[in-house]
Protein backbone atom coordinates (compact mmCIF):
# COMPACT_ATOMS: atom_id res chain seq x y z
CA UNK A 1 0.00 0.00 0.00
CA UNK A 2 1.39 3.27 -0.95
CA UNK A 3 0.94 6.29 1.58
CA UNK A 4 -0.09 10.02 0.96
CA UNK A 5 2.51 11.76 -0.03
CA UNK A 6 2.22 15.82 -0.59
CA UNK A 7 4.89 17.48 -2.99
CA UNK A 8 6.43 20.32 -4.92
CA UNK A 9 8.57 18.86 -7.20
CA UNK A 10 10.23 19.34 -10.95
CA UNK A 11 7.11 17.64 -12.76
CA UNK A 12 8.02 18.87 -15.94
CA UNK A 13 9.92 19.07 -19.35
CA UNK A 14 8.47 18.86 -22.82
CA UNK A 15 8.16 15.51 -24.72
CA UNK A 16 11.21 17.04 -26.63
CA UNK A 17 14.54 15.65 -25.80
CA UNK A 18 16.26 19.19 -26.29
CA UNK A 19 13.10 21.09 -23.69
CA UNK A 20 14.27 17.95 -21.61
CA UNK A 21 17.50 19.12 -20.83
CA UNK A 22 16.98 23.00 -20.88
CA UNK A 23 13.99 23.71 -19.52
CA UNK A 24 13.23 23.10 -15.47
CA UNK A 25 10.18 24.13 -13.87
CA UNK A 26 8.53 23.55 -10.68
CA UNK A 27 5.42 22.20 -10.67
CA UNK A 28 2.45 23.81 -8.53
CA UNK A 29 0.63 20.23 -8.24
CA UNK A 30 0.37 18.74 -4.87
CA UNK A 31 -1.52 15.30 -6.22
CA UNK A 32 0.88 12.98 -4.49
CA UNK A 33 -1.71 10.60 -3.62
CA UNK A 34 -2.59 7.20 -1.59
CA UNK A 35 -2.00 4.23 -3.29
CA UNK A 36 -4.34 3.90 -6.04
CA UNK A 37 -3.11 -0.30 -6.36
CA UNK A 38 -4.59 -0.34 -2.53
CA UNK A 39 -7.36 2.49 -2.49
CA UNK A 40 -10.67 0.42 -2.10
CA UNK A 41 -11.96 -1.33 -5.51
CA UNK A 42 -15.31 0.41 -5.98
CA UNK A 43 -18.55 -1.54 -5.01
CA UNK A 44 -21.05 -2.86 -7.67
CA UNK A 45 -23.30 -0.07 -7.08
CA UNK A 46 -20.22 2.46 -7.35
CA UNK A 47 -19.47 1.06 -10.45
CA UNK A 48 -23.24 1.07 -11.73
CA UNK A 49 -23.54 4.35 -11.11
CA UNK A 50 -20.41 5.20 -13.14
CA UNK A 51 -21.75 6.29 -16.06
CA UNK A 52 -24.17 8.98 -14.25
CA UNK A 53 -21.26 10.43 -12.66
CA UNK A 54 -18.96 13.36 -14.81
CA UNK A 55 -15.42 12.28 -15.40
CA UNK A 56 -12.97 15.26 -14.76
CA UNK A 57 -9.29 14.91 -16.24
CA UNK A 58 -7.24 16.49 -13.54
CA UNK A 59 -4.74 18.63 -15.98
CA UNK A 60 -1.20 18.92 -13.99
CA UNK A 61 0.04 22.07 -13.63
CA UNK A 62 2.95 24.49 -14.97
CA UNK A 63 4.74 22.03 -18.01
CA UNK A 64 4.25 18.57 -18.16
CA UNK A 65 4.13 16.14 -20.70
CA UNK A 66 1.37 14.30 -19.06
CA UNK A 67 -1.24 17.06 -19.97
CA UNK A 68 -0.78 16.87 -23.87
CA UNK A 69 -1.20 13.27 -24.11
CA UNK A 70 -3.85 12.68 -21.92
CA UNK A 71 -5.97 15.78 -23.45
CA UNK A 72 -5.99 14.66 -27.05
CA UNK A 73 -6.65 10.81 -25.86
CA UNK A 74 -9.43 11.37 -23.92
CA UNK A 75 -10.92 13.97 -26.48
CA UNK A 76 -10.79 11.06 -29.10
CA UNK A 77 -11.80 8.49 -27.33
CA UNK A 78 -13.31 8.35 -24.36
CA UNK A 79 -17.31 7.49 -24.41
CA UNK A 80 -17.44 6.15 -20.54
CA UNK A 81 -19.20 9.49 -19.66
CA UNK A 82 -19.72 13.05 -20.36
CA UNK A 83 -16.23 14.82 -19.25
CA UNK A 84 -14.56 17.92 -17.93
CA UNK A 85 -11.11 18.95 -17.71
CA UNK A 86 -10.12 20.58 -14.44
CA UNK A 87 -7.04 22.20 -12.78
CA UNK A 88 -6.08 21.07 -9.68
CA UNK A 89 -7.16 23.52 -7.55
CA UNK A 90 -10.67 22.40 -8.80
CA UNK A 91 -10.26 18.78 -7.96
CA UNK A 92 -9.52 20.38 -4.79
CA UNK A 93 -13.07 21.32 -4.77
CA UNK A 94 -14.84 18.28 -6.75
CA UNK A 95 -12.99 15.41 -4.81
CA UNK A 96 -15.49 14.85 -2.21
CA UNK A 97 -18.47 14.50 -4.28
CA UNK A 98 -19.40 11.06 -5.37
CA UNK A 99 -21.05 12.76 -8.23
CA UNK A 100 -17.48 12.83 -9.68
CA UNK A 101 -15.21 10.35 -10.79
CA UNK A 102 -11.73 11.82 -11.96
CA UNK A 103 -8.71 10.72 -14.28
CA UNK A 104 -6.12 12.09 -12.59
CA UNK A 105 -2.40 11.54 -12.26
CA UNK A 106 -1.44 10.36 -8.53
CA UNK A 107 2.02 9.59 -6.78
CA UNK A 108 2.69 7.06 -3.31
CA UNK A 109 5.58 4.70 -2.36
CA UNK A 110 4.50 0.93 -1.05
CA UNK A 111 4.96 0.51 2.46
CA UNK A 112 7.02 -2.70 1.82
CA UNK A 113 9.51 -0.95 -0.03
CA UNK A 114 12.84 -0.80 1.04
CA UNK A 115 14.30 1.83 -0.86
CA UNK A 116 10.65 4.14 -0.37
CA UNK A 117 10.48 4.13 -3.88
CA UNK A 118 7.45 6.00 -5.08
CA UNK A 119 6.03 5.87 -8.79
CA UNK A 120 3.30 8.13 -10.94
CA UNK A 121 -0.22 6.44 -11.93
CA UNK A 122 -2.72 7.27 -14.19
CA UNK A 123 -5.68 6.42 -11.79
CA UNK A 124 -9.95 6.70 -12.43
CA UNK A 125 -11.01 7.32 -9.10
CA UNK A 126 -14.57 7.93 -7.66
CA UNK A 127 -14.88 11.41 -5.51
CA UNK A 128 -15.11 10.38 -1.69
CA UNK A 129 -17.18 12.62 0.84
CA UNK A 130 -14.78 11.50 3.55
CA UNK A 131 -12.21 14.12 1.99
CA UNK A 132 -9.51 11.47 2.57
CA UNK A 133 -7.52 10.63 -0.77
CA UNK A 134 -6.43 7.59 -0.28
CA UNK A 135 -10.39 6.43 0.48
CA UNK A 136 -11.10 7.18 -3.03
CA UNK A 137 -13.02 4.44 -4.54
CA UNK A 138 -10.52 2.96 -7.06
CA UNK A 139 -11.95 1.55 -10.62
CA UNK A 140 -8.44 1.24 -12.60
CA UNK A 141 -4.58 2.51 -11.90
CA UNK A 142 -2.40 1.76 -14.65
CA UNK A 143 1.70 3.02 -13.62
CA UNK A 144 3.47 5.03 -16.05
CA UNK A 145 7.07 6.13 -14.26
CA UNK A 146 9.01 6.58 -11.35
CA UNK A 147 8.47 9.65 -9.21
CA UNK A 148 10.28 12.63 -10.89
CA UNK A 149 11.47 10.84 -13.85
CA UNK A 150 11.95 14.09 -15.96
CA UNK A 151 12.93 11.54 -18.84
CA UNK A 152 9.55 9.02 -19.11
CA UNK A 153 8.79 8.20 -22.14
CA UNK A 154 4.89 7.24 -21.75
CA UNK A 155 3.21 8.93 -24.41
CA UNK A 156 3.05 6.50 -26.40
CA UNK A 157 0.82 3.94 -23.92
CA UNK A 158 -1.92 6.80 -23.18
CA UNK A 159 -4.16 6.05 -25.85
CA UNK A 160 -4.06 2.40 -24.96
CA UNK A 161 -4.47 3.07 -21.60
CA UNK A 162 -7.98 5.35 -22.14
CA UNK A 163 -9.59 2.92 -24.15
CA UNK A 164 -7.97 0.33 -21.27
CA UNK A 165 -9.77 1.67 -18.38
CA UNK A 166 -13.54 1.67 -20.34
CA UNK A 167 -12.88 -2.35 -21.19
CA UNK A 168 -11.99 -2.50 -17.78
CA UNK A 169 -15.08 -0.39 -16.25
CA UNK A 170 -17.26 -3.11 -18.25
CA UNK A 171 -15.18 -6.32 -17.06
CA UNK A 172 -15.69 -4.81 -13.34
CA UNK A 173 -19.40 -4.95 -13.92
CA UNK A 174 -19.25 -8.72 -14.33
CA UNK A 175 -16.22 -9.88 -13.18
CA UNK A 176 -15.70 -7.62 -9.50
CA UNK A 177 -14.83 -10.18 -7.68
CA UNK A 178 -11.87 -11.78 -9.93
CA UNK A 179 -10.32 -8.91 -10.41
CA UNK A 180 -10.31 -7.80 -7.24
CA UNK A 181 -8.40 -11.09 -6.03
CA UNK A 182 -5.93 -10.71 -9.01
CA UNK A 183 -5.67 -7.03 -10.03
CA UNK A 184 -4.43 -6.29 -13.26
CA UNK A 185 -2.86 -9.70 -13.72
CA UNK A 186 -6.56 -10.86 -14.31
CA UNK A 187 -6.12 -10.21 -17.57
CA UNK A 188 -3.17 -12.08 -18.47
CA UNK A 189 -2.67 -14.19 -21.88
CA UNK A 190 -0.78 -16.88 -23.31
CA UNK A 191 0.15 -17.68 -26.78
CA UNK A 192 0.91 -14.85 -28.70
CA UNK A 193 1.94 -16.78 -32.23
CA UNK A 194 -0.80 -15.40 -34.61
CA UNK A 195 0.75 -12.02 -33.30
CA UNK A 196 3.64 -9.77 -33.57
CA UNK A 197 5.33 -8.69 -30.50
CA UNK A 198 6.59 -4.83 -30.34
CA UNK A 199 9.38 -4.63 -27.97
CA UNK A 200 11.29 -1.70 -26.65
CA UNK A 201 14.77 -2.73 -26.59
CA UNK A 202 15.92 0.09 -24.45
CA UNK A 203 13.55 -1.45 -21.49
CA UNK A 204 15.15 -5.36 -21.95
CA UNK A 205 16.97 -7.53 -19.53
CA UNK A 206 20.52 -8.33 -20.31
CA UNK A 207 19.58 -12.27 -20.72
CA UNK A 208 17.01 -10.66 -24.00
CA UNK A 209 18.67 -7.84 -24.84
CA UNK A 210 19.34 -8.44 -28.52
CA UNK A 211 17.02 -10.21 -31.03
CA UNK A 212 19.42 -13.58 -31.24
CA UNK A 213 18.52 -13.93 -27.16
CA UNK A 214 14.96 -13.50 -27.63
CA UNK A 215 14.93 -16.20 -30.66
CA UNK A 216 16.40 -18.62 -28.34
CA UNK A 217 13.15 -18.44 -25.86
CA UNK A 218 10.52 -16.99 -27.96
CA UNK A 219 9.65 -18.71 -31.26
CA UNK A 220 7.02 -16.03 -32.64
CA UNK A 221 7.10 -12.73 -34.47
CA UNK A 222 8.71 -9.74 -32.33
CA UNK A 223 9.94 -6.60 -33.17
CA UNK A 224 13.28 -4.53 -30.64
CA UNK A 225 12.33 -0.88 -31.92
CA UNK A 226 13.93 2.64 -29.52
CA UNK A 227 10.80 4.61 -27.97
CA UNK A 228 10.42 6.46 -31.32
CA UNK A 229 10.18 3.91 -33.15
CA UNK A 230 7.21 2.54 -31.34
CA UNK A 231 5.41 5.73 -31.14
CA UNK A 232 6.22 5.95 -35.10
CA UNK A 233 5.00 2.20 -35.36
CA UNK A 234 1.63 2.68 -33.13
CA UNK A 235 0.55 5.73 -34.79
CA UNK A 236 -0.49 3.26 -37.94
CA UNK A 237 -2.34 1.50 -35.59
CA UNK A 238 -1.20 -1.99 -36.73
CA UNK A 239 -3.51 -4.79 -36.52
CA UNK A 240 -2.55 -8.36 -34.57
CA UNK A 241 0.54 -6.14 -33.04
CA UNK A 242 1.05 -6.37 -29.32
CA UNK A 243 3.23 -3.50 -27.70
CA UNK A 244 5.68 -3.11 -24.90
CA UNK A 245 5.07 -0.62 -21.96
CA UNK A 246 7.90 -0.90 -19.16
CA UNK A 247 7.90 1.17 -15.60
CA UNK A 248 11.35 1.04 -13.99
CA UNK A 249 14.16 2.42 -12.34
CA UNK A 250 16.17 5.58 -13.54
CA UNK A 251 18.98 4.96 -10.87
CA UNK A 252 20.36 1.70 -12.33
CA UNK A 253 20.65 0.25 -9.25
CA UNK A 254 18.14 -2.52 -7.40
CA UNK A 255 15.58 -0.61 -6.13
CA UNK A 256 12.02 -0.34 -6.08
CA UNK A 257 10.06 -2.38 -8.69
CA UNK A 258 9.67 -2.74 -12.56
CA UNK A 259 6.07 -3.34 -13.91
CA UNK A 260 5.66 -5.12 -17.14
CA UNK A 261 2.91 -4.37 -19.84
CA UNK A 262 1.52 -5.44 -23.14
CA UNK A 263 -1.26 -3.66 -24.68
CA UNK A 264 -2.83 -3.56 -28.52
CA UNK A 265 -3.99 -0.72 -29.63
CA UNK A 266 -7.48 -1.09 -29.03
CA UNK A 267 -6.52 -0.90 -25.59
CA UNK A 268 -6.94 -4.78 -24.40
CA UNK A 269 -4.07 -5.69 -21.71
CA UNK A 270 -2.44 -8.93 -22.42
CA UNK A 271 0.04 -8.81 -19.75
CA UNK A 272 0.71 -7.48 -16.39
CA UNK A 273 3.64 -8.36 -14.03
CA UNK A 274 5.39 -6.32 -11.49
CA UNK A 275 8.37 -7.79 -9.27
CA UNK A 276 11.05 -6.29 -6.94
CA UNK A 277 14.89 -5.08 -9.09
CA UNK A 278 17.23 -6.89 -7.28
CA UNK A 279 21.24 -6.99 -8.09
CA UNK A 280 20.51 -10.82 -9.53
CA UNK A 281 17.31 -9.72 -11.20
CA UNK A 282 17.90 -6.91 -12.85
CA UNK A 283 15.71 -3.96 -14.56
CA UNK A 284 13.62 -5.13 -17.55
CA UNK A 285 11.63 -7.27 -19.72
CA UNK A 286 13.36 -10.51 -18.85
CA UNK A 287 13.48 -14.47 -19.63
CA UNK A 288 10.61 -15.27 -16.85
CA UNK A 289 8.18 -12.99 -19.20
CA UNK A 290 8.79 -14.15 -22.11
CA UNK A 291 8.31 -18.29 -19.83
CA UNK A 292 5.15 -16.40 -18.67
CA UNK A 293 3.42 -15.68 -22.04
CA UNK A 294 4.35 -18.61 -23.89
Amino acid sequence: MKKTVLFNLISAIMKCKLFRKCIFVFSLGFFAMGAMANNPLATKQQIANFKNSKTCVVMESGVSFFNAPVKDAVQKYWKASGYEFIDQKEFEKRRTDPAYSFIVLMEGAYDKDPGGVSYSYISLVLGDASGNLTKMPEFCSIPLSYSGDLDADYEYVIPAVIKFMQIHLKNLEKDRLPISINGLRYYNKTGFKDKVLLLNKEKMASNVDSPEKIKAVYPYDFKLLSTSEMQEKLASSPINTLFHFHVGSTKGGGAGKCFEMLFNVEGNLYYYNSRKITNDNPDGFNLNDFNNIM
